[in-house]
């Protein structure tokens, strides 16, 4: 069993097209500050150095913007994450934009290498881009590609440079070579805004979407369930919440990507919580806060809502 929760702070936003995702982790805290909440003061925390200032360097390749920096901050976190697990730690990871997670599924992967990893990637967006496939060159978009070792050629529409392609070779490596899971083992949920290149990936691999539209169709508890078993082959179990993945319209735009037509807070909570119980769960990642977008801070508001929601359930799970 784990001993202690350790909030791992990466205030990285190099991997977004729009600025201020860095000052997410600050925003959340404010949002607890205004609750009168004492949970950032409950937990021993840990920030991870990033290269923020990389955005000030002129960007060389439009087709994967900033990715040397964006592997570094990925190979801190994945050792920060695989170092804390290793001391029976169970790491909330807050960080800034979501090109990171690479480096959050490499730690996990890099402790349980002999087991079998699942991830559930509650989101708006699929992130299956490539630097061969992707339409902005924002690596937030890529940390799936990355973690499945997909490259997607098939859907190409970029003429990537040797350069970058040693990039994207190392970010796909970082933590343990090849690939951290089988397409089979990630699970989507609230999915809704994608390219031609990613509907096509999400096709040939068969990987599975509940969106909002199906989950409020046919119900919660029986999509839940039916998840629960898609994973029940899993030994470890990484959830990532984006929260983008939130209804933009009810909630917030406090967020670079935001997307109407999304969860709203209690049906995230519940789909994280119901993972958390199955025991399986070595960490839990929030991240894509944009207080700049947000002059109410009520995205960084919700997203505390969520965070102190699933925490509890987190230490009842892994904690006793």
């Amino acid at each position: 069993m784990m001993k202690e929760i350790k909030l791992l702070k990466n205030r990285s936003d190099i991997g977004a097209g729009t600025r201020g995702a860095d000052l997410g982790i600050d925003a959340i805290e404010i949002a607890a500050i205004n609750q009168n909440h004492n949970y950032f003061n409950r937990y021993p925390h840990e920030d991870i150095e990033t290269e923020n200032e990389s955005i000030y360097n002129k960007v060389k390749n439009s087709f994967a913007k900033r990715i040397g920096s964006v592997v570094s901050v990925c190979s801190r976190v994945s050792e920060c994450v695989h170092d804390n697990i290793k001391d029976d730690v169970y790491p909330i990871v807050l960080s800034g934009d979501h090109s990171s997670a690479l480096g959050t599924m490499s730690g996990v992967k890099a402790v349980h290498t002999d087991k079998k990893l699942g991830v559930i990637w509650v989101d708006a967006h699929a992130d299956l881009h490539s630097p061969y496939t992707s339409p902005s060159g924002n690596v937030h978009g890529m940390p799936l590609a990355a973690g499945l070792s997909i490259d997607n050629k098939a859907h190409q529409i970029n003429e990537v440079p040797e350069e970058t392609e040693a990039h994207w070779a190392n970010l796909k490596n970082i933590g343990v070579a090849g690939k951290k899971l089988e397409a089979s083992e990630l699970i989507y949920f609230g999915v809704r805004d994608t390219e031609a290149p990613e509907d096509a990936c999400m096709k040939e691999h068969s990987i599975k979407n509940y969106t909002v539209d199906e989950i409020r169709f046919r119900g919660m508890d029986v999509c839940l369930d039916e998840a629960v078993q898609k994973l029940s082959s899993c030994d470890v179990i990484y959830i990532s919440f984006d929260v983008d993945s939130l209804d933009c319209d009810r909630i917030s735009k406090g967020t670079g990507t935001p997307v109407p037509r999304g969860f709203d807070i209690e049906e995230v909570v519940e789909i994280i919580n119901t993972f958390i119980r199955t025991g399986k769960t070595a960490c839990f990642e929030v991240v894509e806060v944009n207080p700049t977008l947000d002059t109410e801070n009520k995205m960084a508001a919700a997203a505390f809502e969520v965070l102190k929601s699933v925490t509890p359930v987190i230490e009842e799970v892994n904690l006793t």
